[in-house]
């Protein structure tokens, strides 16, 4: 896995492509490499080498056209701080992320705030690296896509409360009962 292929992910599931009884899906409107590629800013070789990888780890179905939201789920809860690991860094103007950003924002009060690094950032904060350099460009313009970011950064940098919290917002996002 690469950290890209997350967020390749979180755009399928931004469009609704999941599987384990999450919603139906439209079969008419399936995503294309291209699609995505434009979306994200990723290249197309670069999208069929993740859905290849993500298939191969069980992430998204043998079809490539819908996510294994279960799967998911237990690697971010358990791997993903393992696997991407993430220290705060310098104080830079950017994107809030973990705490500092939705859903997480509106439950946790905290001095200290969470940014990826960007010209366009109106929030000061430490720095997180993003998982792909693409995502403080992207992730904006797509509500549910961020979030999901956002929450995954919370799982990668957050104290047990900002981690227990981020677990069942993530369960919402993911339409995973609890």
């Amino acid at each position: 896995m690469r950290p890209q292929d997350i967020v390749i992910i979180f755009k399928l599931i931004s469009k609704r492509y999941l599987s384990d009884d999450g919603p139906d899906v439209d079969r008419s409107t399936f995503f294309t490499a291209k699609s995505i590629s434009d979306e994200l800013k990723i290249s197309q070789a670069e999208v069929g080498h993740s859905m290849r990888r993500s298939q191969f780890a069980g992430l998204i179905s043998s079809d490539k056209h819908t996510v294994a939201v279960r799967a998911l789920y237990e690697f971010l809860v358990f791997g993903i701080k393992y696997v991407f690991p993430v220290k705060p860094g310098h104080l830079t103007k950017g994107i809030p992320t973990a705490h500092s950003a939705l859903p997480l924002r509106a439950t946790i009060q905290a001095i200290e705030q969470y940014v990826w690094p960007h010209e366009a950032g109106e929030v000061r904060g430490q720095a997180i690296e993003p998982l792909f350099h693409t995502v403080p460009d992207v992730a904006p313009s797509d509500e549910r896509f961020y979030q999901l970011l956002a929450l995954t950064d919370a799982l990668r940098v957050g104290r047990s409360r900002e981690i227990l919290l981020a677990r069942e917002a993530l369960k919402k996002l993911l339409f995973i009962e609890n």
